[in-house]
């Protein structure tokens, strides 16, 4: 079975990032055992964020995850602090990459990197996963939920991560970022985000807990083994910190509340018979694994709409890039004018709380 480039797919490097090979040849041989080039090197289509590459010596494949080149928001594209929790990660029951090196000399290719391994096997884009029988599709959601409910019950301190995000108040620090975000990176007035800026910080649910977070956990974040449902390797640790275990598991289940023509989600599907768990089953079989007490519905709902509001956010940013030419992804500009929707999705869920749903 080949890698995940094969599921994913490359390409040419784009002009826009474009680094000089043979100043990261000369790097890895002083920075990694056993590496010998020459190198070649090829761009994943897939990400809107951080640029990835794949390098192919002889002997061996990498991957390379670096910051994009120009003009970026603040604290964003932080390659450094995907690279210190993957490698804390791989002490640990989490499935991740095994990392080699970072660099934070941009006089290297241009701006910050690291170098993970090339992890084999299958990156599933569908969560209605196509092809497959229901109960293949139950295995693989089981193995998301069991592999999340990991990483949120690892002891951070334990790992030395105590400083990898501030301790209390998530939610209120999150809203304030992403606001933040979402107005350094506005190319347009969009009423629903208003809305939700203005009504999120005022109805923060009580009560505080601390965990490893991903921020980004979602099926094609990840890699599965070529043939069983298991999960190899968790990737695109770039929104990590210390936060709120379940605003975490609720972005991973906005998929449950996405239409598949919005967002390659699974509303309006006929679940039971396609194998895949409901929300509410899917959402008990986690907090039996972490121990956790079922959340009110007015708390799962302001989780909802605060993280559909989050990623309007980070959408908006991928829609900025894109205009100032230097996203990561061909497909940025498409992605990032889902802004707009997703940011009325989020309303919804306001307005299905005020309903009693």
């Amino acid at each position: 079975m080949s890698g995940y480039d094969e599921f994913v797919g490359t390409r040419q490097v784009a002009e826009s990032n474009r680094f000089d090979v043979e100043a990261l040849e000369r790097y890895l041989r002083a920075n990694i055992d056993g590496f010998a080039g020459p190198i070649a090197v090829a761009q994943f289509k897939g990400g809107q964020s951080n640029p990835t590459f794949v390098l192919s010596t002889p002997g061996k494949r990498y991957v390379l995850r670096r910051k994009p080149p120009g003009q970026l928001l603040p604290s964003a594209h932080a390659v450094d602090r995907e690279y210190r929790v993957i490698s804390a990660l791989a002490q640990t029951g989490v499935p991740v990459p095994r990392t080699y090196c970072l660099c934070t000399d941009d006089a290297v290719i241009g701006t910050m990197f690291y170098v993970m391994e090339h992890v084999e096997g299958r990156v599933l884009w569908d969560p209605l996963l196509p092809g497959m029988q229901p109960t293949e599709r139950s295995a693989i959601f089981d193995e998301m939920n069991r592999v999340i409910a990991t990483l949120h019950r690892v002891d951070y301190r334990a790992l030395g991560l105590e400083s990898f995000g501030k301790p209390g108040n998530y939610f209120g620090r999150q809203i304030d970022r992403w606001t933040r975000q979402y107005k350094a990176s506005a190319t347009d007035s969009i009423d629903a985000m208003d809305r939700l800026i203005e009504w999120l910080p005022a109805n923060i649910p009580q009560g505080e807990q601390s965990a490893i977070v991903h921020g980004d956990y979602r099926l094609d974040n990840m890699i599965f083994h070529p043939t069983e449902p298991r999960v190899l390797a968790v990737l695109d640790w770039e929104l990590s910190t210390l936060g709120h275990p379940l605003a975490d598991f609720s972005y991973h289940m906005m998929t449950w509340r996405l239409a598949p023509h919005e967002f390659r989600g699974l509303r309006g599907c006929d679940l039971s018979a396609l194998g895949i768990p409901d929300e509410q089953a899917y959402l008990a079989s986690y907090l039996r694994r972490v121990g956790a007490a079922v959340p009110a519905p007015e708390e799962w709902n302001f989780y909802m709409a605060y993280n559909m509001f989050r990623m309007a956010g980070i959408l908006q940013g991928v829609k900025a890039r894109a205009l100032a030419g230097n996203a990561a992804s061909a497909q940025a500009l498409e992605a990032g004018s889902r802004a707009r929707p997703m940011a009325e999705l989020g309303w919804q869920q306001v307005e299905r709380m005020r309903a009693g749903h």
